[in-house]
């Protein structure tokens, strides 16, 4: 094999590597911004990041029992107010659930906007 013909076979080759690196860092969420990082969510990696899985659906159904009903509208671990907090949305209001790491209420409140002026 000619050495111009190696030279470019390692030179595709290394383009190929940083290609795919860039891609599993996108696909995985190399932004760990607020929708980012898949792997943090499913972990409940850094504070405030919304949560998915079965734990984060059973701190569901218990928001919901504390709040009579509704419709959950948005969910995160570790936050700076407990380590489950559940937003419930009911007749137009809506009510921040906030629980322990088992699953033990720790206050549960109405977010109150300001109307401004």
């Amino acid at each position: 094999m000619n050495r111009k013909k190696l030279i470019a076979i390692v030179a595709a080759a290394i383009l190929v590597l940083g290609v795919g690196s860039a891609g599993i860092a996108y696909a995985t969420g190399g932004d760990s911004g607020r929708d980012g990082d898949a792997v943090e969510q499913a972990t409940g990696g850094d504070t405030g990041h919304p949560a998915t899985g079965p734990d984060i659906e059973k701190a569901k159904r218990i928001a919901l029992d504390q709040t009579n009903g509704g419709r959950v509208t948005g969910t995160e671990v570790q936050d700076e107010e407990g380590y489950y907090e559940i937003e419930v949305t009911r007749d137009g209001s809506q009510v921040d659930v906030h629980l322990d790491k088992n699953f033990n209420l720790l206050d549960s409140k109405a977010d109150h906007e300001d109307s401004g002026g």
